[in-house]
């Protein structure tokens, strides 16, 4: 039997503790590994909120600062109990929930100033709690996105936590953009001013942007025993530069990714689909479910100053209780530069796509919340236009219905590392509508299990976006055959879990499957 630990910032296993597609990997992962008779211990912040029904398992005592810091880890019950693994969520003061889904800091003037700390704070209480056996003999710790690489960093220089050494570490990146960099030293949130006496290797850790800074994305590329990314097809993009917004690649880190590579460390393993214990809606219920969802959030205090725009929606749906539209096109996804620069950039595409829904009685339903220039886009959009439904907030009722009752997915990221919304989309027998890019090459074949745009230039890009959803429309409502033969086609595609984790034991763990 192996013992694994998994160290994230997000876990979906967990009641109110996701932000994006890292929730559902940490969710799904350690259940098919204990499917194989391992253990798993997962380990996530508890963002002031998260221990407060769990059980206190130990105090964690260790140095930051010049200062003694104290910890607690709790081990928290799951949404479902699976036999092998262990849910724990360390609280501390400092480690307080954000903006961004009541998880991370939104610092404009100094980005990263809030979360670094935190996350300095958490990997070295994870870091103490594996000294001290919490977790019991490892085999192997997994490691998700910068929030969790300064275990990496505690375990190549820092004097009390040399053991780490004898683990088999990985590192997998899945938002390779958001890269964690910080200033070496002279501010608070610095490396230098948390780990004071530690000696450390400045051009190990140098950002090679910014040589004063250190980069934690850098930090696990370069100092995991094996590095991983979501897809096969976003891995190779990453080792080439970004060339925005026509190509988006390593971002400043292709030159760390191609050494990985070289060196036979860096893999490309697509991001599996839970097809079992799935959460299902009731079908027919999606516009009750909105208006549920809207009238529930006008009543919350956090919600007040955009009260007016959520009755505005409520007005807008309820035509739909009685009358359905003919088409429905919906896309679900956090709102930033990643999933819908496109519509940021050139409005009056997104504007045309609604027009030729509703030429057809059809609607775009769009779910999401995020950066504050995308949500007043949206709201000015939806105030324009009678047929695109804004729903600006989150709820897994309706999310759940909205991929249950959508026609076509859209997914018009302007790259994506390996997405999780197409294959929930295809579970449902819902064909989408890709930009060609990263994992989304890899999960939808066009006009097979759905529809891919592209282009040479970003100008191309956008005409064929347009084009494409012309052509999905003619071919909905005039070729039913061919329509129904890639809904089928994307029902019966299946992304699994098993997959994925045989091959993480074979080229990432290191161990047999």
């Amino acid at each position: 039997m192996h013992n694994f630990l998994f160290v994230a910032s997000e876990n979906d296993a967990i009641p109110r503790c996701k932000a994006g597609g890292m929730g559902d990997v940490l969710r799904d992962v350690p259940r098919q590994i204990s499917q194989k008779g391992d253990t798993v211990h997962v380990v996530v912040p508890a963002y002031s909120r998260l221990h407060q029904e769990g059980t206190l398992i130990s105090k964690l005592f260790f140095n930051l600062r010049n200062t003694q810091y104290e910890a607690e880890i709790y081990e928290v019950q799951p949404k479902k109990d699976f036999p092998g693994i262990t849910h724990y969520v360390i609280h501390h003061p400092e480690i307080q929930g954000g903006d961004i889904a009541h998880i991370y800091h939104n610092d404009l003037d100094q980005p990263f100033y809030t979360d670094a700390i935190k996350y300095f704070i958490f990997c070295t209480a994870v870091a103490e709690a594996i000294k001290t056996d919490i977790f019991g003999k490892l085999d192997v710790i997994h490691l998700h996105d910068w929030h969790a690489s300064m275990v990496l960093f505690l375990r190549r220089y820092h004097q009390d936590y040399t053991g780490l050494k004898d683990i088999r570490v990985i590192y997998s990146i899945h938002n390779l953009a958001i890269q964690g960099i910080r200033p070496f030293e002279n501010n608070y949130s610095s490396i230098r001013n948390f780990f004071p006496n530690v000696d450390f290797n400045y051009d190990e850790l140098r950002d090679r942007r910014y040589h004063d800074c250190i980069n934690m994305m850098a930090l696990g590329i370069r100092f995991a025993d094996a590095v991983h990314t979501v897809s096969p097809s976003y891995k190779e993009d990453v080792l080439h530069p970004s060339n925005p917004p026509v190509f988006i690649g390593g971002e400043g880190l292709e030159e760390d990714l191609n050494c990985a590579n070289d060196e036979g460390r860096f893999m490309g393993i697509l991001n599996g689909c839970n097809y079992r214990n799935i959460r299902r809606a009731r079908k027919n219920n999606l516009y009750f479910n909105i208006a549920s969802a809207l009238f529930r959030w006008m009543q919350q205090e956090s919600k007040k100053y955009k009260s007016d725009f959520l009755a505005h929606t409520g007005e807008k749906v309820m035509p739909f209780l009685k009358r359905k539209p003919e088409f429905v096109c919906s896309s679900v996804a956090r709102l930033t530069e990643q999933k819908f620069y496109f519509f940021k950039q050139s409005p009056e595409a997104f504007l045309e796509i609604l027009d030729l829904l509703e030429e057809v009685n059809g609607v775009f339903i769009l779910l999401g919340t995020g950066a504050p220039e995308y949500e007043e886009l949206l709201r000015k959009i939806s105030h324009q236009k009678s047929n695109f439904l804004f729903i600006n907030g989150q709820d897994e009722d309706v999310i759940d219905s909205i991929y249950l009752e959508t026609d076509l997915y859209f997914m018009p990221s302007l790259f994506e590392p390996c997405g999780i919304s197409q294959m929930l989309a295809m579970r449902n027998g819902h064909p989408c509508l890709v930009h060609h890019t990263g994992g989304l090459i890899d999960t939808v074949r066009h006009l097979e299990t759905g529809f891919a745009f592209d282009g040479k230039s970003y100008d191309n890009k956008i005409i064929n976006m347009v084009d494409s959803f012309k052509h999905i429309l003619k071919m909905f409502f005039d070729d039913k055959t061919k329509w129904r033969t890639i809904e089928r086609n994307a029902k019966k595609e299946r992304f699994t879990w098993k997959k994925s984790v045989d091959d993480y034991y074979k080229s990432l763990y290191k161990l047999p499957a």
